[in-house]
């Protein structure tokens, strides 16, 4: 491993910043490889994966998470991997694995690991996680509402080398992608396979410049550097116990079913722990998260909290400590289903919120609309091509307001954040068997207050592909589940799904169904939930709620009976006389 030097301390601190920074552009150029060389629009439109660098002990170096539900969807994973294998790994190794039970978030993120060699020793990892359009199980697509266990869900992959010291190991191969119905998911693990490989040039590139002993020693510096600006953010917060609870809705089972999330959040100092002591059991159904999807949650949920510019390494796990008990739906125990882990993060950042509202009101969000999603898959007529999707425009709905800020408008789920981009129209309609009929933010959607929730959006979509089905996935579709709003400030709007068919027929799913059959000329409707506002609607400013209503994005009605705002019709204009009687008499 060579002899860990201490340089000059002033000289150790730029050098430690210049690494950091190489280290994180290393994970975006990996992503940069894999949006351009991947099939499917799960990875290149909505970009629904993670790259990453670890050391050899499995301490994490640095993350790109283009979607932050994958926060710590890998290190758990190579740690796992680092004591499967012992000293069973080779240069040339590349290994690949998705089992919840062994790490992973969620089946149909696979994720890909290539050992880093430097001088006959391990080095590092390089891996890429990414979400599959299918993984085998009894649905195509990944999600089954009717699960009961893991292996009705997907093809189990623990840690397996598909290439043994650089030669492909085809009698694997073929196992897993037998079990796999789609040939695009194999091109998108060749993707990612491609992507750890250009990290691990480039991280070769670094270790060239600068050498092994004084990577390590400034490497070590970064992740006390990082522990540092951790313990400092939650040093601002005032020491204490802060509880928040919030709700799952129905297990997908249990008509009016629902699951409560509990958690106390201590603060000592410059540590914090969650306990999650209370959270009720996992369900019989899907509706249940793997351990490390809910530790993503806790953590992607406290980055919002901090300091956006802390380093994404080792160092910021080191002052948190998360309990989440064994057999809750937060942490189920094998073999059960899981699918549905990723989206309750959505109910699980919910309850974080709550609680440090508490204790630092001025840094927290109003709630954020949840997930309802529509996974379709079947024919493309147009190639007689097999086709999966997830519908990401149709979901994405308003985050919730903050002191000083309204929330993003369309921005979609907290477990993305952002990362999910909306698919571009032309490209979607390219893609699949679909035509776009409307795409646009509904009016009032937004969760009223003196910092509006961002707007959600209505969807409408007709599907001509044949043998099509659809899986239902979400929540949000409960009068409670609509997302929260904060100190005054009001809930955003309700989700709403429903399918019109070419008989004039008009179904509703349920949150978490799945419909066997999307014959052609059947048409979606969809309306994805504003975010919750912040603060008395009654302080809004007048002019910037008769500017909204002439947008089109609050209605007149909303503007009087929420906003105490009267607009003369026509003109736009705020009737000031009525405005401040109508505010003064409520």
């Amino acid at each position: 491993m060579g002899k860990i030097v201490a340089p000059n301390r002033e000289a150790s601190r730029v050098l430690a910043s210049i690494l950091q920074c190489r280290l994180k552009s290393i994970t975006h150029e990996m992503g940069y490889t894999l949006l351009r060389t991947c099939r499917s629009p799960i990875l290149n439109e909505a970009r629904d994966f993670v790259t990453g660098l670890y050391d050899d002990k499995g301490h994490m170096l640095e993350q790109a998470e283009y979607i932050p539900v994958l926060a710590f969807a890998l290190q758990p994973v190579c740690r796992k991997i680092i004591e499967y294998f012992g000293e069973d790994i080779d240069l040339g190794d590349i290994i690949l694995h998705n089992d919840v039970f062994t790490g992973g978030n969620q089946n149909a993120d696979v994720s890909v690991f290539k050992p880093v060699f430097h001088q006959g020793a391990l080095f590092a990892w390089t891996a890429v996680k990414g979400h599959q359009a299918d993984i085998g199980g009894a649905v195509a697509g990944g999600y089954n509402p009717d699960a009961r266990e893991v292996w009705q869900e997907a093809f189990r992959i623990p840690p397996v080398k598909i290439f043994e010291k650089g030669k492909l190991r085809k009698d694997v191969w073929d196992l897993i992608f037998a079990n796999i119905r789609y040939p695009i998911v194999e091109e998108d693990i060749k993707a990612q396979i491609g992507s750890c490989v250009v990290g691990e040039r480039l991280l070769m590139s670094l270790l060239d410049r600068y050498g092994v002993d004084q990577f390590r020693a400034h490497l070590e510096l970064l992740f006390d550097s990082t522990e540092k600006m951790v313990r400092s953010e939650i040093k601002r917060i005032p020491d204490g116990d802060y509880q928040g609870e919030s709700w799952m809705f129905y297990d997908g089972i249990h008509p009016g079913s629902r699951s409560k999330i509990k958690v106390n959040i201590n603060i000592k100092g410059e540590e914090i722990f969650f306990d999650y002591t209370g959270t009720d059991p996992q369900t019989e159904g899907f509706a249940n998260a793997p351990l490390s999807a809910s530790v993503s949650a806790v953590i992607l949920t406290f980055l919002m909290l901090v300091d956006p510019d802390i380093p994404h390494n080792e160092g910021i796990l080191r002052p948190l400590h998360i309990d989440i008990p064994e057999g809750t739906f937060l942490n189920a125990r094998f073999p059960a289903a899981t699918t549905f882990g990723n989206s309750i993060t959505g109910p699980h950042a919910d309850a974080i919120f709550k609680a440090m509202s508490k204790a630092i009101p001025d840094r927290v969000t109003a709630g954020w609309n949840r997930m309802l999603a529509l996974a379709v898959s079947g024919i493309d007529p147009r190639g007689n091509q097999p086709f999966v999707d997830i519908l990401f425009n149709a979901l994405k709905g308003g985050s919730g307001a903050t002191r000083g800020f309204d929330g993003y408008d369309h921005i979609g789920l907290i477990n993305c954040a952002g990362g999910i981009l909306a698919q571009d129209p032309e490209m979607f309609e390219l893609q699949t068997p679909h035509h776009l009929l409307k795409h646009e933010f509904s009016i009032d959607s937004a969760g009223a207050g003196q910092w509006r929730g961002g707007l959600g959006v209505e969807t409408t979509i007709r599907f001509y592909g044949d043998r099509v089905k659809g899986v239902v996935f979400g929540d949000g579709v409960d009068e409670e589940a609509r997302a929260f709003g904060l100190f005054g400030g009001k809930a955003g709007s309700i989700n709403e799904m429903s399918f019109r068919f070419d008989n004039g027929k008009l179904h509703r799913p349920k949150s978490k169904e799945i419909i066997s059959e999307l014959p052609p000329g059947t048409v979606l409707r969809q309306v994805a939930g504003g975010g919750g506002g912040f603060g008395n609607p009654f302080s809004r400013s007048a002019d910037r709620v008769a500017k909204e209503m002439r947008n089109g994005v609050i209605s007149p009605r909303r503007a009087r009976e929420e906003y105490g705002v009267v607009i003369t019709p026509g003109t736009y204009e705020v009737d000031r006389i009525e405005t401040g009687r109508l505010r003064r008499d409520r």
